[in-house]
């Protein structure tokens, strides 16, 4: 049930439903526009053969486009653009634009996701880590969590306890996200483990590169995994709040990533040989037990 994928974006794999029927009709476009501006910037930071210094090129004249839909949108007309949208971008950027447009979504959240993709790349150049949990979720902070106060501003949810549960439920995803794929990410030189955790678990630097499943990383993402869960269980009750329909579709992305961290558990937390991934009836599953959140 994701959102088919843009002509300038690349498709993916998804965990989680992302604007289906279960939102509310009049808030599947800007949905739909604001998962399209953070997949395909994502792209630019991660897909492909350029380098470095193209990729951040790339983002900072992606980042001017944002400042041109922005603009763009405002109702003051001495702030309108001359200039037409990057060709590039145009189909993420005009639906953008009617988003902003229509709904104020708060700018500084977006800002903070390219924010997230720039420092992907340079830590992603430099081979470099985190150094404890609090870089780490400072991370999260930004690649994250914009994307789940956005939809609580489409939603009318502002209260600050709301809020703190999205936070949680977002950090929790991208956990997740990093637990079921250091197969993947460590031979592109991401690395999410971060330093501390590693010290803590006597886990050896070359064991990790050579994605050898030492029982000492086992270890180590076994712990990871509970703390996701435990941040998941600090937010959940988010789904109550969240009117209508929106909250059952927030009830099964929180229950898609329950269900990961069972898979990753199902695993024996060998996550540096296999990935864990969703099937049919694991999607029957979740929809049983979102109707008992």
């Amino acid at each position: 049930m994701s959102v088919p994928a843009s002509s300038t974006a690349i498709g993916h794999y998804e965990n989680f439903p992302v604007a289906s029927w279960l939102c509310p009709a009049h808030l599947r476009a800007p949905i739909a526009a604001i998962y399209h501006f953070a997949r395909t910037a994502d792209d630019l930071a991660d897909e492909g053969l350029a380098t470095p210094a193209e990729r951040l090129q790339a983002l900072a004249q992606y980042r001017a486009q944002l400042v041109w839909a922005a603009q763009s949108a405002s109702s003051d007309p001495a702030d309108a653009p001359s200039t037409p949208p990057d060709a590039r971008w145009a189909a993420v950027f005009v639906a953008l634009r009617q988003a902003l447009a229509r709904h104020q979504l708060p700018m500084p959240l977006l800002h903070d996701l390219l924010d997230a993709f720039v420092q992907d790349v340079e830590k992603t150049r430099d081979a470099a880590g985190y150094a404890d949990q609090a870089e780490l979720l400072d991370y999260c902070r930004r690649s994250a969590n914009p994307v789940g106060r956005l939809l609580l501003h489409l939603y009318g949810v502002t209260d600050a306890q709301a809020l703190r549960q999205s936070d949680a439920i977002c950090t929790a995803l991208q956990l997740i996200n990093f637990w079921q794929d250091p197969s993947v990410d460590i031979p592109r030189r991401r690395y999410y483990f971060p330093r501390s955790t590693q010290l803590a678990h006597a886990v050896h630097g070359p064991d990790l590169l050579a994605l050898r499943q030492t029982a000492a990383i086992t270890r180590m993402v076994a712990q990871c995994v509970w703390e996701a869960r435990a941040t998941m269980a600090q937010g959940a009750a988010l789904v109550h709040a969240v009117p209508g329909r929106a909250g059952w579709e927030l009830r099964l992305v929180v229950q898609g990533g329950l269900r990961i961290l069972e898979k990753i558990a199902g695993l024996r937390y060998a996550t540096l040989q296999k990935r864990p991934t969703l099937h049919s009836w694991d999607y029957l599953l979740m929809a049983w037990r979102a109707l008992w959140m």
